[in-house]
């Protein structure tokens, strides 16, 4: 499978759920956090343009003249969402497309959306390049990574697949 935003969100947040989606074990399907997730997504597309764009393995959540925004529906794994978001400026980069990244977590029960800025730089982008390749090594190995036995791991799609 090549290297997506999915993967690289899972590569930070848990290994093993990175491992799992990028050998094909999709168990998103069933979860409820993801249909949250995808709620969330669509009353944004509703609210404004510029929303949802398809570039060759990834989906862009909205694309503006400055800003490439990734809507998320919490802030728990921050790291995740921006390094996503690095991969996501770094496929425009390569189409010849320069913009800033902009995070916005829709926190649930919450009036105010909190917003973090990104920007592509040099080292970043090495950064980047560092960990997509462990993406890939990982993705190869013979045996799945172990369970990080986390209280995150019970929002997880994959919880009852690891535990039960």
């Amino acid at each position: 499978m090549k290297v997506n935003g999915t993967l690289v969100n899972y590569y930070f947040h848990c290994k093993r759920q990175c491992y799992l989606f990028g050998n094909r074990l999709n168990l998103e399907d069933n979860s409820e956090e993801v249909k949250i997730g995808k709620a969330i997504h669509e009353q944004k597309a509703q609210e404004s343009k510029n929303t949802e764009i398809a570039i060759e393995n990834i989906r862009l959540d909205k694309l503006s003249g400055e800003y490439l925004t990734e809507i998320k529906k919490s802030d728990a794994d921050v790291e995740a969402s921006k390094w996503q978001l690095i991969y996501y400026l770094s496929v425009l980069k390569s189409k010849g497309i320069i913009r800033k990244g902009r995070l916005e977590f829709a926190e649930k029960n919450k009036k105010d959306s909190k917003v973090l800025y990104v920007e592509l730089t040099e080292e970043t982008e090495k950064q980047l390049q560092a960990y997509l390749q462990e993406i890939e090594e990982l993705l190869e190995w013979d045996k799945i990574p172990e369970c990080l036995n986390k209280q995150k791991c019970k929002k997880c799609a994959y919880y009852e697949y690891c535990y039960i």
